[in-house]
């Protein structure tokens, strides 16, 4: 007894409840795109459930070591991104597991006041604009596939020749946006303007050329055997979740 007495007393000198201290920890790894309502969700689950959800996000050169080791759930920015992740894993997923959450459409990033007046995506076509895209990590074949939409390969190749940079995920287009001035236009999904709103501005892309892809999560083989995980994955798929990503800019559907 006067053991424990002992260590409550060290914990609360330190600032933490002992509720804190026993807070089970899910770890939860994926690419940045849907890091700032996969954040968010994670905060909510946490106070309603006393389960602290680590999420880490970015590149998956990054994280891929670390989330072999203590992952318990993989979310992901596209259906091919997460069959890729399955493999990268070698195993430690439970493809059974995998479920499609939300949505959200391409679009276009212009300049704050959008000083080149791109109104629509023909308007990257016109000679002059500098286009900057991403390559892979969920948007790979993007533009192509906007641009191919309609069947007009003289889309296609007006679209590329005014490509001025191909980025290799979106943070090296962030990067490249901010330091590059000269770029006119970002081809990228809606979600990144609604968290870099500071940075620039949204055109919506029309029907006929727009592409959705989504935010999908699974269980490791760790986590699958925790009830927590399961029920965490049932959190994002409630009203509350898809308030939490619909906020973000995901359809939530």
């Amino acid at each position: 007894m006067r053991i424990l007495t002992l260590v409550m007393g060290t914990v609360l000198a330190f600032g933490f409840s002992a509720e804190v201290i026993a807070a089970e920890v899910l770890r939860a790894y994926g690419p940045g795109g849907p890091l700032p309502a996969m954040k968010e969700a994670a905060a909510e689950f946490g106070k309603l459930y006393n389960v602290a959800v680590e999420v880490t996000a970015g590149p998956t050169g990054n994280w891929l070591n670390k989330a072999k080791e203590d992952a318990d759930l993989i979310f992901s920015g596209a259906e091919y991104m997460m069959t890729d992740f399955i493999k990268a894993m070698e195993g430690r997923i439970d493809e059974s597991t995998v479920e499609s959450l939300y949505l959200r459409p391409s679009a276009i990033l212009v300049r704050p006041g959008n000083p080149k007046g791109i109104k629509k995506f023909e308007g990257l076509l016109k000679p002059s604009i500098k286009v900057l895209v991403v390559q892979g990590a969920g948007q790979a074949a993007l533009w192509e596939d906007m641009a191919g939409r309609k069947g007009d390969i003289r889309t296609v190749r007006a679209l590329r020749k005014n490509i001025v940079t191909y980025a290799a995920n979106s943070a090296e287009a962030r990067k490249a946006w901010i330091e590059n001035t000269t770029l006119d236009a970002w081809i990228i999904w809606n979600i990144w303007q609604i968290a870099n709103k500071e940075l620039a501005d949204l055109v919506p892309v029309s029907k006929e050329y727009r592409i959705y892809r989504d935010c999908g999560i699974a269980l490791t083989q760790q986590g699958k055997d925790k009830e927590s995980a399961q029920r965490f994955i049932a959190f994002l798929k409630s009203k509350t979740g898809r308030q939490i990503f619909a906020k973000w800019g995901w359809m939530s559907q």
